[in-house]
């Protein structure tokens, strides 16, 4: 079969919305920070309280992206070979072979990552950052695609191990996953009394609108789109503007200002644009760089958060015509 066009791609991704329609409610905005992280080979922190289906939501992409996906439950007892996998003696064999661990899949779901210990969340990040995981010093390459969609409760933090900066910055964006409106949460309840079970996505409707290879022919277009030498300059601006904040003790790294450059072309290319426009890097600056940026002790208690900071850069810095 021939690669899919870069047009019939788009089509599919947009399908996506009205396909996982029919299991999660209202969730648009975090649908399309996954999809846009799939196309910048990037990871996703999901932000919000129980029982808002975020691994619905993930359950829900993976099956119609036709992608697999596995879940772990993050514990104070996990251990890193519990999510890489280890090494196992086959008595038969009289030698050792590789069990290969959940991260072994095209969607993680890491359920409230910050709830174990800091070694298992490390474990982590060579998947995150190279693809790959290191067992006994061999290394072994994960599936292509491949994202972690890692949860974490902004509610309660007792007996919880908050993400380092180091590693938070690996994550391509952070979405807040809200709890739905009144007239959603109505939605949710009438699918439910209607025999709506979350656990069988088939019987919902749900069916795969792309794959890997849509996937694949999206993220080359999404290398083609140009950007403007104004537009490099605009993003740059913004990021050295969270430096120079008062209310930052740490602003955005050049990592984090390559992350909004990406994003920002993935969502131009979504948006039918093979060029890159200040909207573009307005439109995902909140999710991008939001947890790349540390607030003083002073701003928090005087009630100022990261996504306010954030808000006021971008009506500051001058937008290039």
């Amino acid at each position: 079969m021939s690669a899919p066009s870069a047009d019939s791609a788009r089509t599919a991704l947009d399908a996506l919305r009205q396909e996982i329609s029919k299991a999660v409610v209202g969730q648009d905005a975090a649908v399309t920070g996954l999809v846009v992280a799939l196309l910048c080979r990037g990871h996703v922190l999901l932000e919000g309280v129980p029982g808002v289906a975020k691994t619905l939501l993930v359950r829900t992409l993976a099956g119609a992206l036709e992608l697999g996906t596995k879940r772990v439950q993050f514990t104070p007892d996990l251990m890193p070979s519990d999510v890489t996998g280890s090494l196992v003696y086959d008595a038969r064999a009289a030698e050792f072979s590789f069990q290969p661990g959940p991260v072994f899949t095209h969607l993680l779901l890491a359920d409230e990552i910050n709830r174990t210990p800091p070694k298992t969340q490390a474990a982590l990040l060579e998947a995150m950052e190279e693809h790959q995981v290191t067992v006994d010093g061999t290394p072994r390459a994960l599936p292509d695609p491949f994202l972690v969609a890692a949860t974490q409760n902004p509610v309660e933090y007792e007996g919880t191990y908050p993400l380092p900066e180091a590693q938070l910055d690996r994550f391509l964006l952070k979405l807040h996953v809200p709890l739905p409106s009144r007239d959603a949460e109505i939605d949710v309840l009438t699918r439910h009394a209607s025999g709506f079970d979350p656990k069988n996505l088939p019987a919902a409707g749900v069916r795969p609108v792309a794959g890997p290879a849509e996937i694949e022919a999206a993220r080359a277009a999404v290398g083609a789109v140009s950007l403007a030498p104004d537009i490099t300059g605009y993003i740059v601006d913004i990021c050295r503007a969270t430096r120079d904040s008062p209310s930052l003790a740490l602003g955005v790294s050049p990592r984090g200002a390559t992350a909004l450059l990406s994003t920002a072309r993935a969502w131009a290319w979504l948006a039918g644009r093979d060029y890159v426009i200040p909207d573009d890097v307005k439109a995902f600056a909140p999710s991008t760089l939001r947890h790349r940026v540390q607030l003083r002790p002073e701003a928090e208690m005087e009630g100022i958060t990261a996504d306010s900071v954030i808000t006021s850069i971008l009506s500051h810095v001058p937008v290039p015509r």
